[in-house]
């Protein structure tokens, strides 16, 4: 189908989105067919498997743990961190699965006795449609299998169902065709601004009214913005190290504290220290399994808001503006870096399991400065440019997390690709949108780079920094 924006900005939880969220959709999904067959009375036992990056990675990504949560009926767009340490808590110490026990219609869940040491890791096995692949089983009291199904979660929470990837693909031209200015190229984007004059945010609108009214988009848009600002706030109250065993000590809080006895005021020469805080403080808050958004990823969740932050604080005139004119602003940026988003989703990928972390913090740092060109002034050509050059630089990017953690490098990370993205906005519009390598070029480029890359690059944690720093992980 084709992609909304609300598609790559979504609620979810962290540490993850293709670790976390993906698989507790797919068991969200697979427990949600158990009920529309009418079989779940009928489950006696409950088999799980991961397979590639999601059995090699998984325990520091949280997949385990997701998955069954997702077979209870939690939905990773709607569950409060707290909800979902109570339901963890309570599953360990009971051993027991309540079999769709928050799916809608559902009366009587199904007690089974499952935990995370019964789901099956193969670490080996790649399933020939993406690395990242997951296959749910039920059983009758005799054994026999009455259901078995095979996701696949492909990047930023979205998941595909193993036989449905060319329905995937007819839904998609169907969709697209019935869009005012249906797009999958970064050249048929600008071709539609120059015929009607609308700016890239103001295309990706008219998309979006599509599906909703213009209202519901705008308000939409500023929840997104409202949960990314909660996220940052709830790291600022936290102190300790990160979960997971590392100790990576949480930085956020003592940065805050500093930076705002240094900078009461907002001076301008230290955007770079708060967009660096900005970055951290929803990193920390992902690492730890906090609500986050998905931007278009987990683990470039703090991009986004950070490029975000900058917008609305060191944009010409923003401290004269109105709620209504923020409002705006916040609706635009995002509206232009998802349209750029849709771009690496279709043409590419932003998985860390699929292309490295060039498609999720590379991706995320050409989305925020595209968005950052929009709300400045750029031109259609220099919001283009300005994605063109945060990507171009983020090539070849691995996808390498000590121990598995979205930690370490993850967390740093973010915090140098906003600085990336807000120089590349300001290299932009200091041109005229004329430039030697195009979007869809270094789009391309980076699918290329991303296929030829090493596995052992590609969130398997057995390359990179995840095997040349020795660090003992505790278990907590």
């Amino acid at each position: 189908m084709a992609i909304s924006v609300f598609d790559l900005f979504s609620v979810g939880i962290g540490p993850s989105s293709s670790h976390t969220v993906g698989p507790m959709r797919a068991a969200l999904r697979f427990a949600a067919q158990l009920r529309d067959a009418g079989i779940l009375p009928l489950v006696r036992g409950l088999r799980v498997d991961l397979y590639g990056s999601l059995a090699a990675t998984g325990h520091g990504h949280g997949t385990l743990t997701a998955v069954l949560l997702g077979l209870e009926g939690l939905d990773p767009e709607r569950v409060l961190p707290e909800e979902v340490e109570a339901a963890t808590a309570r599953i360990e110490r009971e051993g027991v699965v309540q079999l769709a026990a928050g799916v809608p219609g559902v009366a009587a869940p199904v007690g089974i006795a499952f935990g995370v040491r019964d789901i099956v890791l193969r670490l080996l096995t790649v399933l020939p449609t993406h690395t990242n692949g997951m296959r749910f089983g039920v059983v009758d009291t005799a054994g026999e299998l009455l259901a078995e199904e095979t996701f696949f979660s492909v990047g930023g929470g979205f998941i595909v169902r193993e036989g449905a990837e060319d329905v995937v693909q007819d839904r998609l031209a169907t969709t697209l065709a019935e869009l005012p200015y249906p797009f999958t190229t970064a050249a048929e984007l600008l071709r539609f601004s120059e015929r009607t004059g609308l700016s890239i945010a103001e295309l990706m609108l008219e998309n979006e009214k599509s599906r909703r009214s213009e209202a519901e988009v705008l308000d939409g848009l500023c929840h997104i913005w409202d949960v990314m600002e909660a996220c940052k706030e709830s790291a600022l109250a936290r102190t300790g190290v990160l979960p997971g065993g590392l100790n990576v000590r949480r930085r956020a809080p003592e940065w805050h504290r500093r930076l705002s006895e240094q900078d009461p005021d907002r001076d301008p020469q230290y955007w770079q220290e708060w967009i660096n805080l900005v970055a951290l403080a929803v990193n920390e808050e992902n690492a730890s399994g906090g609500r986050v958004v998905t931007a278009p990823t987990n683990g470039a969740a703090g991009i986004i808001p950070a490029v975000l932050f900058y917008a609305t604080h060191y944009a010409p005139g923003a401290g004269s503006w109105s709620a209504a004119d923020k409002r705006r602003v916040i609706a635009d940026f995002l509206l232009a870096a998802g349209a750029v988003g849709v771009l690496y989703k279709e043409q590419a990928s932003i998985s860390g399991a699929e292309v490295g972390c060039q498609g999720e913090v590379g991706s995320a740092s050409s989305m925020a400065a595209a968005g950052l060109a929009q709300i400045l002034g750029g031109t259609p050509e220099q919001v283009e440019n300005a994605a063109e050059i945060a990507m171009e630089h983020n090539l070849g990017l691995t996808c390498d997390p000590i121990g598995g953690l979205v930690q370490i490098p993850c967390i740093e990370r973010n915090a140098i690709a906003a600085a990336k993205a807000v120089n590349a906005a300001k290299m932009a519009l200091m041109g005229d949108g004329s430039h030697h390598v195009s979007l869809d070029d270094v789009i391309a480029t980076m699918r290329e780079t991303g296929r030829d890359m090493s596995e052992k690059y590609k969130e398997t944690a057995t390359g990179g920094l995840a095997v040349s720093v020795s660090v003992r992980v505790v278990e907590c």
